[in-house]
């Protein structure tokens, strides 16, 4: 790599402006955009794909291993966890440091220590974060909703919140929470300092101040950019360890990354480019971003099969490819608290509301919706776990994802809806080519089982967002969404329609059945079990029967990316993925 002699001024113009020749530059791109880097916050995708490369967490994914496999990250080992499984001792390393920041006294980074994790969780229990992740913790953590409830003094102490020493945290449950070290995995825990929380307040989520392997340099809403933590700790890549399987990541050149130091490129551009088109016409420029994932309107030109997936040869020369089937769901639920979905004191009303839900479910064509938009690839399922998870059962009953009109004539029928009252519906969603033609292909669906054309609506948002903050305040009649796996337990899906996890929380359908929510309750402290597989098949069935959405389906997604990029691309659930990619000269 050669070297550039700069003026002395000049040096403190371009510090991070070094020339592209001189430095490896990660040209990385995403179909949405990040509105926050606060961990709080982090509840998107591409909210994870930054707050992961800038914070640490406790621990994180194996970058190759399949199925996933957590380990340590910021943490020495893996919990120490008392037999009763309500205590989790964790030992943090010594030594590292937040980045160099004004946010501190002198301006240089201090160490990391346990008090900096007990004080981040904290935040998410301080109403006035509004935090997106919470509900990960809620009733979980002995003391944290006495916390809030007294409100939320930093100066006092939590009793299952502890640090016990400067690297030592001690976390103590009420109940059993198998699932609780993946969230320590999560953005969610992204270790924070107060010092930058407060310096920048609300600023903190344009603003981050970590100890991770990158660091943000500028951001906004086509193009954030990350830099290499020149500070960050000693990390090497071990490939075998990180689940590295020849016959499956052989022709990627990954085994050439072997032993070296984390991360590996000097700069990340992560592009956020919404538009399909353009994210191809990007790509296939062979100068620009590197990678992308292939859609419907590419798929006659590059494809030379689709069962097997190939490439033509034109294409397979300069790109390489995975098809991963995506580690979650779409899905479109209704929000309960609409009073023509929801629930009524009123059993006639109810029942109505029901049968409107059950009508617009046996209206929607699933074939139809994969054929046109995911590529013909993949079925869809009954319900909402997701496939590989435990629970899934592959020989569930069908009916609810096959359109079945007159059926759903009927139930209109039978609970006296008629086209005069029928009420508006407003498919809601950001505006794109894409979410028009989903809301063309519903509104089509409806009309054949008799609902009034002009009494189906679509509402544009200009961002994910907007979108997503209406979600969250519960302003929409309908959800229809993404949920990307948290962590790899059907659990993660169950809780979607958990009645304490309403709005703003991660139930934004604010479905609220007593006899679910004790089901849930019961299995959310069980080891993994056939007693808990049962239980969870009988809570996709109740879900499912009170037609709490039309769903699901998992995504089976065609990565592609230049050669010239030595990478895995994997977004779903493991996050901190930027720092094991290379870029060949």
């Amino acid at each position: 790599m050669k070297k550039i002699t700069l003026l002395p001024l000049a040096a403190l113009v371009a510090s991070s402006l070094a020339l592209a020749d001189d430095i490896k530059v990660l040209k990385f791109s995403e179909d949405g955009t990040p509105t926050t880097f606060d961990p709080v916050q982090a509840g998107t995708t591409y909210a994870n794909t930054v707050t992961t490369a800038v914070y640490d967490t406790l621990y994180e994914y194996k970058y190759l291993k399949s199925p996933y496999e957590l380990k340590p990250n910021l943490a020495v080992d893996m919990p120490q966890v008392s037999e009763d499984g309500l205590t989790y001792t964790i030992k943090l390393k010594k030594g590292v440091k937040f980045i160099d920041d004004p946010a501190f006294a002198d301006g240089k980074g201090r160490e990391v220590t346990a008090a900096d994790f007990v004080y981040s969780i904290k935040r998410h229990f301080d109403p006035k974060n509004r935090s997106q992740g919470s509900w990960l913790w809620t009733g979980k953590i002995v003391g944290v909703d006495d916390w809030k409830a007294n409100g939320s003094d930093y100066t006092k102490s939590i009793e299952g919140l502890q640090a016990l020493d400067a690297h030592t945290v001690q976390i103590k449950l009420i109940k059993p929470f198998p699932q609780l070290t993946y969230t320590l995995a999560m953005g969610y825990s992204g270790i924070v300092p107060v010092e930058a929380v407060e310096k920048y307040g609300r600023e903190l989520s344009v603003h981050p101040v970590g100890s991770g392997p990158f660091k943000v340099v500028s951001h906004n809403s086509t193009k954030t950019v990350l830099e290499k933590n020149t500070n960050y700790r000693q990390e090497i890549f071990d490939v075998a360890g990180s689940g590295y399987d020849e016959k499956v990541h052989g022709f990627t050149g990954i085994a050439t990354l072997d032993g070296k130091t984390l991360p590996i490129v000097d700069r990340v551009e992560l592009n956020w480019v919404k538009q399909a088109s353009a994210r191809w016409n990007s790509f296939s420029k062979g100068t620009e971003i590197v990678n992308t994932t292939l859609q419907n309107e590419q798929m006659n030109e590059v494809l030379a099969s689709k069962h097997p997936v190939t490439l033509k040869p034109e294409y397979a020369e300069k790109f390489n490819f995975r098809v991963n089937p995506e580690a979650g769901l779409v899905y479109n639920f209704f929000n309960f608290d609409d009073e023509y979905f929801g629930y009524s004191e009123d059993p006639k009303i109810g029942a109505a509301n029901k049968a409107l839900r059950c009508a617009i479910v046996k209206s929607f064509n699933w074939p139809q919706r994969v054929s046109r938009f995911y590529l013909g690839i993949g079925e869809a399922y009954p319900g909402f776990i997701v496939p590989g998870t435990d629970g899934f059962d592959p020989a569930m009953d069908k009916a609810s994802i096959k359109q079945d009109i007159a059926g759903a004539k009927k139930l209109l029928k039978e609970h006296g809806w008629n086209k005069r009252s029928l009420p508006v519906l407003y498919f809601p969603g950001v505006s794109s080519t894409r979410n028009k033609q989903f809301f063309e292909q519903f509104r089509g669906n409806l009309t054949k089982i008799g609902y009034p054309k002009n009494k189906i609506k679509n509402k544009s948002y200009a961002t994910f967002g907007d979108f997503n903050k209406d979600v969250k305040m519960s302003k929409t009649q309908l959800i229809p969404m993404g949920w990307g796996l948290d962590y790899p337990d059907a659990e993660n899906t169950l809780q979607l329609f958990y009645g304490p996890n309403r709005s703003p929380g991660s139930n934004g359908s604010n479905y609220n059945n007593p006899e679910f929510n004790k089901l849930y309750e019961q299995a959310s402290i069980m080891q993994p079990s056939p007693e808990r597989t049962e239980i969870y098949k009988q809570m996709n069935q109740m879900v499912v029967d009170d037609c709490v959405g039309i769903g699901g389906y998992s995504r089976t997604r065609i990565r592609m990316w230049h050669k010239n990029a030595i990478m895995w691309p994997q977004r779903d659930v493991i996050g901190n993925y930027l720092k094991y990619v290379d870029i060949k000269s």
